[in-house]
């Protein structure tokens, strides 16, 4: 394998950027737009390909999404690849090879200590006028060290040159945890909800409620009504909507959060009274962009603070996150952690104008970085959560299953995430065998691999494609960058030491499918492995994590399936949701009541620095809850997930604060964790499935109003 040796000042500081966007920038402008139509991560700015073309395009990544439509072998697929893929799909080289420029990327960036965005600006863009500079970087917002942005890609390298800039990392993509099960809708309030509101303190009103979720809230809901027929939302961020001004409009406080749509209290209830005077659905008078029948994000409101649910009389604020249906529409949109950061900003500026406490609750997840709470989004959550009257409650996640339970039972797929291993001494080595599935043959999303292991040590990697020879070894603070294999997809590998979020080494393997608008060429389905070599040990352990890539519908009616890895790689613990790895936040998993017993796909923990997630349990199996935007023949339904035990202790949480404004997240963790109750047959210990045990609320409150009292016994 020809090597280069590059310097940093020959790369650009290009060393600076995580390896993802390095491999993003890389690509040209055509197969950028092409891929921000999967990709959540990246959006187009300005038209890159004509509408015909796009929809040709659209076509050929149907029929490679489609299962059972192609019938070809292997061997004759690659036939037909070489006759019509041009070779040049990517340009090679790095980024500061003529990178595209109507590409955007929402991206972190960490200053050094003493450093300002105002500092980089008056260093790389002294003669650039504000206005123009908009138009190249915008959504600017800084927490602590950390600056969020959305830059053009072709300000990445511009960016990494600035001496107070220390590393610029991508946005991870986020999406819902896959509730289990079907949806059926029934017209009967069902006795355990309604059970469930008798014992919640009735002083529950001064306290906020945000929800962090997708597919609309149904604000009309009876389970969202006040006495008055009134909605108790104080407002509704939709990120992706259009029908309102965004926030930067409606307040000075909101100015940085410049788009979307902002739906307040009086736009709701006037749609309320409009609805039953003119007889329009009320949902077509003030429309979000999302308002899907059994909504995720209305059945988590419902079981945190609908009229049914735990905090019955709080107030209620939500945040959708975008989630295009159309595929023009998904390739200019953002679905990523980035927009997780500006809805947890918006919901604490929210409650501090209402000055009112806040628990705000985030069922939605990615199995990016490190697990260690150093992602950007994980620190910009813990340092927003450091002043009292905050918490966050995060769904644990739904990958821990690893086996199925029947022969027809692939709920394994989901759960094999994570391997982790000890190579005990220099050359030794170590196989991790990953399944690419797609439609069978190949695979036109794209598969990502991470590698964190200790910075006292030095690994190298080789990478087999299925059929195929061993690629490397790509060793310590070398990279493969959009490397094109036999069959024209694209390979990339970075192994970089010391990296600048926690200062442990990491290595990046990325597959990317060939995304020529000529032809399209999938990652070839298989078992692709990956081998990882001692140079120099002397701690030797290491853990993996394949990025999160549900089976989720991509493109038009086809769906697309998750690579993952073997049953003998595989490692079942550790498999617990990166956002719920946050210091500051409280990881919960899913405690099935009916079976006495932890969902077989409640992840587990550790996080990888072997702090103790999930924190508590709580119920989260056939919740019944708020079935939005229904018939009155089926507002309510049940659904299974952590998506439905984190509401839960989002709900608790808010009571704790109405009890005690001043609690912050981390006491109320340490207050769920003291009174939780063991999962029969257990004892007090900490478990990486069931945390400290079961959620008790009502043993909670009474803890939580120990603290207003402080008893002083000295001696006079």
């Amino acid at each position: 394998m020809a090597t280069t040796l590059k310097s940093q000042q020959e790369l650009g500081h290009s060393a600076k950027l995580h390896g993802k966007l390095r491999m993003i920038a890389n690509g040209s402008n055509e197969v950028n737009a092409i891929r921000s139509i999967s990709n959540q991560c990246i959006a187009t700015t300005a038209p890159v390909l004509k509408p015909q073309e796009f929809s040709d395009i659209t076509q050929q990544v149907v029929q490679k999404y489609a299962l059972g439509q192609e019938t070809e072998s292997r061997d004759a697929e690659t036939k037909i690849r070489k006759k019509k893929t041009k070779k040049a799909a990517l340009k090679k080289g790095s980024i500061t090879e003529d990178p595209p420029t109507l590409v955007e990327a929402n991206v972190f960036m960490e200053l050094r200590e003493g450093s300002s965005w105002t500092d980089v600006v008056e260093e790389l863009f002294p003669k650039i006028g504000k206005k123009e500079l908009r138009q190249r970087i915008r959504n600017v917002r800084s927490c602590g060290r950390i600056i969020k942005a959305t830059v053009i890609l072709d300000d990445l390298k511009v960016l990494a040159a600035s001496q107070h800039i220390v590393g610029i990392e991508g946005s991870q993509s986020v999406l819902t945890p896959p509730v289990l099960g079907f949806t059926i809708g029934t017209k009967q309030k069902p006795k355990s909800v309604q059970a469930a509101a008798k014992s919640v303190p009735s002083d529950s009103s001064n306290v906020l409620i945000g929800i962090i979720d997708v597919g609309g809230f149904d604000y009309a809901h009876p389970d969202f009504l006040d006495a008055n027929g009134q909605t108790r939302f104080l407002g509704i961020w939709d990120q992706g909507g259009a029908h309102r001004p965004p926030p930067s409009e409606t307040s000075q406080d909101f100015s940085t959060l410049e788009y979307g749509s902002l739906h307040t209290q009086e736009h709701m209830n006037q749609a309320i009274q409009a609805s039953a005077s003119i007889h329009a659905p009320v949902h077509a008078i003030e429309p979000q962009s999302q308002q899907f029948p059994s909504s995720h994000a209305t059945h988590v409101a419902s079981i945190a603070a609908g009229n049914s649910g735990v905090c019955t009389k709080a107030h209620i604020a939500g945040v959708l996150i975008s989630l295009p249906s159309e595929d023009e529409d998904r390739a200019k949109s953002f679905t990523d952690s980035s927009r997780i950061s500006d809805a947890v900003d918006f919901l604490l500026t929210l409650a501090k104008q209402r000055q009112l406490p806040i628990s705000i609750n985030i069922s939605l997840g990615t199995n990016g970085h490190a697990h260690d709470g150093s992602a950007a989004v994980n620190r910009w959550i813990d340092n927003q959560l450091v002043q009292d009257g905050r918490c966050v409650c995060v769904a644990a996640g739904n990958a821990g299953q690893e086996k199925g339970v029947t022969p027809d039972d692939f709920g394994y797929i989901m759960g094999r995430i994570h391997t982790s291993g000890r190579i005990s001494n220099k050359g030794l080595t170590k196989d991790l065998e990953w399944h690419v599935i797609g439609n069978g043959i190949s695979d036109v999303s794209e598969n990502e691999l991470e590698i964190w292991y200790e910075p006292q040590d030095r690994f190298s990697v080789m990478v087999k494609p299925p059929g195929g020879d061993w690629i490397g070894p790509i060793r310590p603070q070398q990279f493969i960058e959009n490397q094109q294999l036999d069959d024209f997809s694209f390979l990339s590998v970075y192994n970089k030491i010391y990296h600048e979020a926690n200062g442990n080494n990491y290595i990046g393997i990325y597959l990317s499918p060939n995304l020529n608008p000529q032809q399209i060429v999938g990652v070839k389905s298989g078992l692709w492995k990956v081998r990882v070599i001692g140079d120099e040990i002397r701690d030797g352990r290491f853990d993996a994590w394949i990025e999160r890539d549900d089976p989720v519908r991509r493109v038009q009616n086809f769906w697309n399936f998750p690579s993952f890895f073997s049953e003998a790689t595989n490692v079942d613990d550790k498999s617990i949701n990166s956002l719920a790895c946050g210091h500051n936040v409280i990881a919960v998993g899913n405690y099935d009541i009916d079976n006495d017993s932890i969902q077989i796909s409640s992840s587990q923990g550790p996080s990888r620095d072997n702090r103790q997630k999930p924190e508590i349990v709580a119920p989260g199996t056939n919740i019944y809850a708020a079935n939005g935007f229904s018939g009155p023949d089926e507002l309510w339904t049940a659904k299974t997930g952590t998506s439905m035990a984190s509401p839960y202790a989002c709900g608790v949480s808010g009571i704790l604060l109405a009890a005690n404004p001043r609690l912050t997240s981390v006491q109320i963790a340490g207050i769920m964790k003291r009174t939780s109750t063991p999962i029969t047959g257990l004892n007090y210990d900490w478990k990486n499935d069931t945390g400290f045990g079961m959620l008790n609320r009502d043993a909670c409150v009474e803890e939580a109003l120990n603290l207003i009292t402080y008893e002083d016994i000295t001696i006079d």
